[in-house]
């Protein structure tokens, strides 16, 4: 989980190109985290048997909800972090 988020950082910097990480903002970083939000619906849910988007679970609406929130948050962790490689790395502009 924790390398795929790196990877979703990565991403995130390479769509956004030096801009972001230069001036981070909270918009780009929550609708990338919220287009994460694929990777469990088509993939790793299934996998697990939960169907596409949780559509074989008892409530799958709970569950692409908490889902998403998740997602969410992890966006704005992105915010977060990119803001703190900004101020850590920056050279006082």
């Amino acid at each position: 989980h924790y390398l795929l988020g790196m990877v979703f950082a990565a991403g995130l910097l390479a769509v956004t190109r030096p801009g972001w990480i230069q001036r981070p903002t909270l918009g780009p970083a929550l609708i990338f985290g919220v287009l994460t939000v694929a990777v469990p619906f088509l993939v790793m849910q299934p996998a697990f048997g939960a169907g596409i988007a949780a559509s074989r679970m008892p409530r799958p609406n709970a569950v692409r909800l908490q889902s998403l929130l998740t997602h969410l948050v992890f966006g704005f962790g992105l915010f977060v972090g990119g803001w703190a490689a900004h101020l850590f790395y920056s050279t006082g502009d």
